[in-house]
C-alpha cells in the first residue's frame, strides 16, 4: 500500500486534519498516542521506517466494498505490517499470495466473442447439412499475469478454448458429431470451412435439420464455447479454476426444397 515516505505523508496529512478540527480533545490525544506508539522513535516502526525506503512496503487491509456478503467484507482484522522486498508475506487470513494473484488475473481474462461461421449462409434446407466452424487461429489461449514485482510473486492465468457445443434448438435435427461437441484443433480452429465439391459429406462440426420452420418459427441454434482455466505461479505451484462458457445464438430458418416429378 505505502512506501515509508508515502505512509508518513498519509499520516501527517490525516493528523493535521484531525488536530485542527472540532474533534474532542480526548480523540486527538488518542490519535497522537497511537501514532507515537506505532511510528515514534520507540514505536513498532520508528519514524515510519524512513531509513528502509526502497527496501519494502507497508501492507494494509483493502476491503471490497462491492462484495455481496457484508460480513465477509469485514472478516479481516484491520492492521498494518511491514514486509521487506523479497520476503514472503506473513501467513495471516486474507493476505495476498500466489493463489490470490491467480484469482485476480482470472477476473481480468477477456476472451473473444464466439462468432461461428455457417454454410449455407442464411436460410438452411431440410436434410442438407449445415457446416459450422470457427476461424483457425482466432481462438488461441489468452493469458493474464498478476504480480507483486518487488516481492517476486506472480501468477499467470490462462484460458484455453477446448470445445464448441452445438444445440440446434429443436429435437428435429441431427448433430455432427452426434454429441454436438466439436473439439478445438491444434491450430486453434474448430470444424472445417465448407468448400466446393464437399456436398453430401458429413461435416466434422455441424447440424442437419429434419423439419422446416414454416409452421414453428425459427430455430435458435446455440453455439457454446468452453474455455478451460488454469494458472501457474512463481513458486512452481498451479491449479485449475472454474471453466468459462460463452455462447451465441443464431435464429435459423429452415426451408423445404420443392421438386416437380414428371
Amino acid at each position: 500500500m505505502y512506501t515509508p515516505e508515502e505512509f508518513q505523508a498519509y499520516w501527517d496529512d490525516l493528523s493535521r486534519g484531525v488536530y485542527s478540527s472540532g474533534w474532542p480533545q480526548e480523540d486527538k490525544d488518542l490519535l497522537r498516542q497511537n501514532l507515537e506508539d506505532s511510528y515514534g522513535e520507540e514505536g513498532e516502526y520508528p519514524n515510519y521506517n524512513i531509513d528502509k525506503q526502497g527496501e519494502g512496503m507497508f501492507w494494509q487491509v483493502v476491503r471490497n466494498e462491492e462484495h455481496p456478503d457484508y460480513e465477509a467484507r469485514y472478516a479481516c482484522e484491520f492492521r498494518t505490517f511491514w514486509v521487506d522486498f523479497g520476503d514472503p508475506p506473513p501467513d495471516v487470513p486474507g493476505v495476498v499470495d500466489i493463489s490470490t494473484l491467480a484469482e485476480l488475473a482470472y477476473e481480468r481474462v477477456r476472451v473473444p466473442d464466439t462468432e461461428i461461421e455457417l454454410n449455407p449462409d442464411g436460410d438452411q434446407t431440410v436434410n442438407l447439412a449445415t457446416w459450422v466452424w470457427l476461424d483457425q487461429g482466432a481462438f488461441e489461449p489468452v493469458s493474464v499475469t498478476a504480480s507483486l514485482d518487488d516481492y517476486g510473486l506472480w501468477a499467470t492465468t490462462t484460458a484455453t478454448p477446448t470445445t464448441l457445443t452445438i444445440e440446434p434448438g429443436t429435437p428435429d435435427a441431427r448433430l455432427h458429431p452426434a454429441s454436438g461437441e466439436c473439439a478445438v484443433s491444434g491450430d486453434g480452429g474448430i470444424g472445417e470451412p465448407y468448400s466446393q465439391g464437399r456436398s453430401g459429406e458429413e461435416p466434422p462440426c455441424g447440424v442437419t435439420y429434419l423439419r422446416a420452420t414454416h409452421a414453428t418459427g425459427s430455430y435458435g441454434l446455440t453455439a457454446s464455447l468452453t474455455w478451460e482455466i488454469s494458472w501457474e505461479g512463481s513458486d512452481g505451484s498451479g491449479a485449475t479454476l472454474p471453466a468459462g462458457v460463452f455462447e451465441t445464438t443464431h435464429e435459423i430458418t429452415v426451408r423445404e426444397v420443392q421438386a416437380i416429378v414428371r
